[in-house]
């Protein structure tokens, strides 16, 4: 799990760095499409990074959850992943 921490965080500095560099196209007004590239760059990171912490958590905290006896948490996990799940679709 710890590789794929390192793979999530690689994603979110990623991004951080191309936003940073939009920022700066937009200020000394570059070409529309070429910050339009950029910015589809950054949300493929952040589309991918979120897919990776969704994984992780499918595989610890809700695999964890639903392996216990207490409905009443299962109940709340599975709300948890289908209110993140219908956010991502907004």
């Amino acid at each position: 799990m710890e590789n794929q921490k390192q793979k999530t965080l690689i994603n979110f500095k990623k991004a951080q760095s191309l936003l940073g560099k939009i920022l700066k196209m937009v200020e000394t007004n570059e070409y529309c499409i070429d910050i339009m590239q950029q910015n589809l760059a950054v949300i493929g990171l952040l589309k991918s990074a979120h897919q990776m912490l969704m994984e992780n958590h499918l595989n610890t905290c809700f695999k964890t959850a639903m392996a216990t006896k207490n409905e009443k948490r299962k109940q709340e996990m599975t709300q948890e992943i289908l209110r993140v799940t219908k956010l991502l679709n907004k």
